[in-house]
C-alpha cells in the first residue's frame, strides 16, 4: 500500500522511527530514517502476523521511488582465495549488509582503532545515562552505568556504513571483519598539480548536477540554531548522482585475503542497487580520495581508475556506474597531459624480483652428526646421583642425524621440509646456512642468503620502530609498507611499534618481512608459522609462497603443519627421517 512519511523521530544511528500518514509507525536504524523526508511516498508491505500500529525491524518491506529501502541490503558471499596451483586453497562465508543495530556500530568503533590514517586518541562519542557525552575508543564506563554509542567520529549525519561478517568462523575470530563508510560527494573538490592549483577539477570532467546539492552545513546553521536540525535540513536537500567511499577498514588479520576490494564492489552494488546514500537519484559514478590508494591497490583491484591528486595531496579514484560516466573518464584520461601520463594507474609494486641463484643447490652424500660431552661432576651430589642411575655420567653423547643425503634443490623453487621433530630438518637448515658436514658436500651457488633459524640466525633485537627497520633495508619505505602488508602486519599502529612490542605471531611475520627486505636470492625459515593459530597459518604460508615465487627467490622452510604444507604449495617436500631424506613433487 501507499503511504506518505508525517513525521521521523531519530534516537541513535542504530535506531529511529518513521509515522506514515494513516498508517503504522516503522521502526528502523536512524541512519535510514533519517533519509525519508516528510512528504515521501513509500510503498509498505506489511509481514504476515505484525501488528498493524507499530512495525519493528523485521516486520515489513518499505520500497521508495521504485528502488527497495527496508530491509536493509544484504548480500552472503563466499571469498575463496586461489593459491599458485590451486584455485581454491581456503575461503570465507560472508556476509556484507548495511549496518542496522547498535552492536554493528560498536564493532565498527572497535575496527576503526586499526585505520591506517587515523590520528585520534578517540574513535567515537558516547551518551552515559545521566547525558554527558564521552570520547572514547570503547564503550565507557559510566558512574549510572555503560555509556552507549552516539557517533563515530570522522563521519557526518549522512554517513552510512556496510559491514561484513564472518558466517563461519572459529570462536577466537572477530563477528565483523571490515566495514565501509559511503557519503555524499565533497561540496568542492579541486586538484593539486606540480603547475599549481586547478580549482573545481570535477565539474571539467563530470556534470555538476551529479554532485549536487550534496551535504554541506556552511551555509544551512542559523546563528544560535541547532546543530541536529541544520544537519537534518542538510540531509533533506541532498540529491546527487554520485556517491562517495569515505573510509574502507579491515581487520589486520584479514588485510592480506582481499577483503577490501570485496567490500568495495559489494558497496558498488549497494550504491546501483539503492542509489545510496540518498536513495533519491540513480548513481552514475562512485568516487573516492584516499591516502592509502598510493600504499595499497584496493580500490584499483576493485575496477577503480585514478584520475588526480585532490588539494590535499590525496589522490582521487573514480568507478563509473554507467555508460556516461565511463566515456567522460575515457576522455579525461585521454586529453588531460598528466592523465596520459599515469593512464588511470596509480598503485606499483615495489618490492620487485632479485637476481636469483646462479644453479641449484645440491648435498653430494652429506653426513652430519653432533656431538656434546656431559660431566655431571659439577653438579650437586643429588642431582648427580639421580642422573647417575639413568647411566648419564661422564657420557660423551653422538648422534647422527643425516647420512649420506644427496638432494637437488631447483633455483626459483619451494621446498618444504617435512618431518618429526628432531629428525634433522634443522641439520639441513644449518648446512646451508653456514654448517660444515662431517662428510661429502654442499654446493650453494653464488647469491644472497638470508636465514632465521631460532639460536643460530635470529634479526637482531633493536629499539627502532618496525617500518623504520624494514625501510631501511630496502631503501624504500613505499616498499616496505607493501611487504609489510602482505605478510599480514598491515595495521600502521604496529608500524610505529618495535619487535619487543608484538605478540609472537607478529614477531614471527615481522622476522619474515626483514629477511626479505634483505632481497636475498636464498630464504630457509625454520618453523614457518610455528605461533600462529590455524587462520593464520594459512593466509602467511599462501602470502610467502607468492611472494617468493614472483620475485624469483629459493625458499626451504621446515614445518610440521598441514595448514602451511597445503596453503604453501611446495615445489618439492623433502621428507626428513632418522638417517634418511628423501623428496617428492609437493603436488
Amino acid at each position: 500500500m501507499n503511504y506518505r512519511v508525517v513525521a521521523r523521530k531519530i534516537y541513535w544511528r542504530w535506531f529511529g522511527e518513521v509515522e506514515l500518514a494513516g498508517g503504522p509507525m516503522l521502526r528502523m536504524s536512524g541512519d535510514a530514517a533519517r533519509w525519508l523526508r516528510i512528504g515521501d511516498e513509500v510503498q509498505l508491505r506489511i509481514r504476515g502476523g505484525a501488528p498493524g500500529n507499530l512495525l519493528d525491524f523485521d516486520d515489513y518491506a518499505l520500497t521508495r521511488g521504485g528502488r527497495p529501502y527496508w530491509p536493509p541490503f544484504s548480500r552472503d558471499v563466499r571469498h575463496s582465495r586461489s593459491g599458485v596451483y590451486a584455485r581454491s586453497l581456503y575461503g570465507y562465508s560472508l556476509r556484507v549488509r548495511e549496518a542496522r543495530y547498535e552492536h554493528d556500530y560498536e564493532a565498527i568503533v572497535e575496527l576503526e582503532q586499526y585505520h591506517y590514517a587515523s590520528d585520534r586518541d578517540a574513535v567515537a562519542v558516547w551518551r552515559c545515562p545521566d547525558g554527558s557525552r564521552v570520547k572514547a575508543s570503547s564503550k565507557p564506563r559510566c558512574k549510572q552505568g555503560q555509556g552507549r554509542l552516539l557517533d563515530i567520529r570522522g563521519s557526518t549525519p549522512a554517513s552510512r556504513f556496510l559491514i561484513m561478517e564472518l558466517v563461519e568462523r572459529h570462536p577466537y575470530e572477530p563477528a565483523v571483519v571490515a566495514y565501509l563508510r559511503l557519503d555524499p560527494p565533497l561540496p568542492v573538490l579541486h586538484r593539486r598539480t606540480p603547475a599549481g592549483l586547478e580549482r573545481r577539477i570535477r565539474e571539467e570532467v563530470f556534470p555538476e548536477g551529479w554532485f549536487r546539492p550534496t551535504f554541506d552545513l556552511k551555509e544551512l546553521r542559523p546563528e544560535g540554531g541547532y546543530w541536529e536540525d541544520a544537519a537534518q535540513q542538510a540531509l533533506d536537500r541532498v540529491r546527487v548522482a554520485a556517491a562517495r567511499i569515505g573510509r574502507v577498514v579491515v581487520h589486520p588479520d584479514y588485510r592480506s585475503d582481499g577483503l577490501g576490494a570485496r567490500i568495495v564492489r559489494l558497496a558498488l552494488e549497494w550504491a546501483v542497487e539503492r542509489a545510496v546514500p540518498d536513495g533519491r537519484r540513480g548513481k552514475e559514478l562512485v568516487c573516492a580520495v584516499s591516502g592509502v590508494a598510493g600504499y595499497h591497490p584496493f580500490l584499483e583491484n576493485a575496477g577503480f581508475t585514478y584520475l588526480w591528486d585532490a588539494a590535499s595531496g590525496r589522490p582521487f579514484l573514480a568507478y563509473p556506474l554507467a555508460d556516461a560516466a565511463s566515456r567522460r573518464v575515457r576522455r579525461f584520461l585521454q586529453a588531460d597531459p598528466y592523465a596520459m601520463e599515469h593512464q588511470g594507474k596509480l598503485y606499483k609494486p615495489r618490492f620487485g624480483g632479485v637476481r636469483g641463484l646462479t644453479g641449484p643447490v645440491v648435498f653430494h652424500g652429506v653426513d652430519k652428526a653432533y656431538t656434546s660431552e656431559l660431566d655431571t661432576e659439577r653438579l650437586v651430589s643429588r642431582v648427580r646421583k639421580a642422573l647417575k642411575a639413568f647411566g648419564a655420567h661422564r657420557m660423551r653423547l653422538q648422534r647422527r642425524v643425516l647420512r649420506g643425503v644427496r638432494l637437488r634443490i631447483e633455483p626459483g623453487t619451494v621446498h618444504l621440509l617435512w618431518g618429526a621433530s628432531g629428525a634433522g630438518k634443522t641439520a639441513l637448515l644449518r648446512l646451508l646456512w653456514d654448517e660444515m658436514p662431517d662428510a661429502g658436500w654442499v654446493d650453494v651457488p653464488e647469491g644472497k642468503v638470508e636465514a632465521f633459524i631460532p639460536g643460530v640466525a635470529e634479526p637482531a633485537i633493536s629499539d627502532r620502530i618496525i617500518l623504520d627497520r624494514v625501510a631501511y633495508r630496502l631503501r624504500d619505505v613505499p616498499a616496505a609498507v607493501e611487504l609489510l602488508g602482505r605478510l599480514g602486519l598491515a595495521d600502521a599502529v604496529l608500524w610505529r611499534a618495535s619487535s619487543d612490542h608484538l605478540s609472537a605471531a607478529q614477531r614471527e611475520r615481522f622476522h619474515l618481512a626483514l629477511l626479505l627486505a634483505g632481497r636475498p636470492d636464498l630464504l630457509l625459515v625454520e618453523g614457518l608459522a610455528a605461533f600462529l593459530d590455524a587462520p593464520d597459518a594459512r593466509r602467511i604460508a599462501r602470502a610467502l609462497s607468492k611472494l617468493v615465487r614472483e620475485a624469483g627467490i629459493t625458499l626451504v622452510v621446515s614445518s610440521h603443519r598441514e595448514e602451511v604444507r597445503q596453503a604453501l604449495e611446495p615445489d618439492r617436500v623433502i621428507y626428513v627421517g632418522y638417517d634418511s631424506v628423501w623428496s617428492e613433487p609437493g603436488r
